[in-house]
C-alpha cells in the first residue's frame, strides 16, 4: 500500500515538475531531461522496494538506491524517490541491529552526496543539503529509538513471563510442602493411636474370658484413644476446610509429654520421662517436632521392641539447644527388622521435621542393646 502511494506521488511530481517548473522555482536545471517512459519506470523501481521493507529492509534499501542513482546519473528529476529512501532507511534502523543500521545510514548519505555532486539539479544554497542530511540522520535515529523501545517492551514481557512462571513454581512447591506436612501429621497421629489401640485390643482379647473387668478397662482405653485420634485428625484436616471455620485446638508440644508417656504405660509399654534443665518457651515448630519425635519413637518401641521392653524419654533443656531422646531396651527379630528398614514413612517424617529446623538426628541400635531415636534442635537467642 505504502509502496503504491510513494510510487504514484513520485510519478505525478516527476511529470508535473519538468525542467521549466524547476527552473521557475529558482533551481539550476541545466541538462535536466524531460519526463519520459524510462524515467517513469526508474521512479517506480525506486519506490517498489518499499513493499518488502519489513522482511528485507537492507536489501530493499540497496535496491531502491540503484534506480535513484540512475535517475540522477541520466539527468532526470528524482521526484519523490528520496521519500522511498527515507522510509527504507527508517525500516532498516527499526528492524535490524546497530551494525546493519549504520551501514544503511552510510549508504543513504553517500548516495545523497553523489546525487548532489553529479546530478543535474542544483539548489541555490548548501544549507538545503545540510538539512537533508540532518533529516536522514533524524529518521535513522527515530528508527533506532523505536527498535530499542520494542526491545525494552519485549524484555518487560519476558521478565513478567519469568516472574509468572517462578510464582507458579513457588505455588506448586508450597502446595507440595503443605501436602507433605499434612501427610506427616496424619501419619504420626494415625500410626501412634492405631498402634496403641491394636495392642490394647489384643490384650482385651486375651483376658476377655478370664478377667472381663480388665477387658472392659482395655476397651474403654481403646475408646478413649480412638476419640483422641479423631480429635487430632479433625484438627489437622480442619485447616483444609474453606467453607467454615475449623475448630482448632493448640498443637501438642513438650508440655504434653507426661500425658503421652502415661498413655504408653496404659498400652503396655513401661515408659519413664526425664526432664533435665529448666524448661523454657520453645518455637511452635520445634515444640511440635519434639513431641512428634517422641510419639513416633515410643510407637516404634511399642510395635517392634517386643514383650518386657522398657522405654525412657529424656528431654534436656539448654539455652541454645533442645535435646530429645527416646531409648528402649528391646531386643528381637522385629526390632532388628525395623532397624534394617530406615525408610519407613514414620522415620522419613522424623527426618523431615528435624531437618526443617536445622536439627541433628540419630536413629539406630544402642551398643549395649536396645534402640535410640534422638534429635538435637538448635535454639536461637535462647529461644
Amino acid at each position: 500500500m505504502l509502496a503504491g502511494v510513494v510510487a504514484a506521488a513520485s510519478v505525478a511530481l516527476f511529470v508535473f515538475y519538468g525542467p521549466e517548473r524547476l527552473q521557475a522555482g529558482g533551481l539550476q536545471v541545466g541538462g535536466v531531461r524531460h519526463p519520459d517512459v524510462l524515467g517513469t519506470l526508474l521512479l517506480v523501481a525506486a519506490s517498489a522496494p518499499v513493499a518488502v521493507r519489513r522482511r528485507w529492509p537492507l536489501a530493499a534499501l540497496c535496491a531502491g538506491l540503484v534506480p535513484e542513482m540512475l535517475l540522477s546519473g541520466l539527468g532526470y528529476g528524482t521526484g519523490l524517490s528520496s521519500l522511498a529512501t527515507i522510509v527504507l532507511l527508517y525500516s532498516v534502523a527499526s528492524f535490524r541491529g546497530l551494525a546493519v543500521a549504520l551501514v544503511a545510514l552510510v549508504l543513504a548519505l553517500v548516495t545523497y552526496v553523489a546525487d548532489a555532486v553529479s546530478g543535474s539539479v542544483r539548489t541555490a544554497s548548501w544549507s538545503e543539503y545540510v538539512v537533508t542530511a540532518v533529516v536522514l540522520a533524524a529518521v535513522w535515529g527515530a528508527g533506532r529509538s523505536l527498535r530499542l523501545r520494542r526491545a525494552y517492551l519485549d524484555e518487560l514481557k519476558d521478565r513478567a513471563a519469568r516472574l509468572e512462571r517462578a510464582h507458579a513454581a513457588d505455588t506448586r512447591a508450597a502446595r507440595a510442602e503443605e501436602r507433605s506436612r499434612i501427610a506427616r501429621e496424619l501419619h504420626d497421629v494415625v500410626a501412634h493411636h492405631v498402634s496403641v489401640m491394636t495392642v490394647q485390643a489384643a490384650a482385651a482379647r486375651r483376658v476377655l474370658a478370664a478377667d472381663p473387668e480388665l477387658a472392659r478397662e482395655a476397651l474403654s482405653a481403646i475408646e478413649h484413644t480412638g476419640r483422641l485420634a479423631m480429635t487430632e485428625m479433625r484438627n489437622i484436616v480442619g485447616v483444609l476446610r474453606t467453607d467454615s471455620r475449623a475448630e482448632l485446638g493448640p498443637q501438642p508440644g513438650v508440655r504434653d509429654l507426661p500425658a503421652l508417656v502415661e498413655q504408653m504405660r496404659e498400652a503396655g509399654l513401661p515408659t519413664s520421662l526425664r526432664v533435665e534443665g529448666e524448661p523454657a518457651p520453645l518455637p511452635a515448630g520445634v515444640d511440635l517436632a519434639a513431641y512428634r519425635l517422641v510419639q513416633e519413637g515410643l510407637t516404634n518401641s511399642l510395635r517392634h521392641a517386643g514383650a518386657g521392653t522398657k522405654a525412657v524419654v529424656t528431654v534436656r533443656n539448654d539455652p541454645h539447644e533442645l535435646d530429645v531422646r527416646v531409648e528402649d531396651d528391646g531386643k528381637g527379630a522385629a526390632r532388628d527388622l525395623a532397624a534394617a528398614l530406615p525408610s519407613g514413612h514414620g522415620l522419613v517424617g522424623i527426618r523431615e521435621r528435624v531437618a526443617l529446623y536445622g536439627g541433628i538426628l540419630n536413629i539406630g541400635p544402642l551398643p549395649g542393646g536396645g534402640f535410640e531415636v534422638r534429635a538435637r534442635f538448635p535454639l536461637k537467642d535462647g529461644q
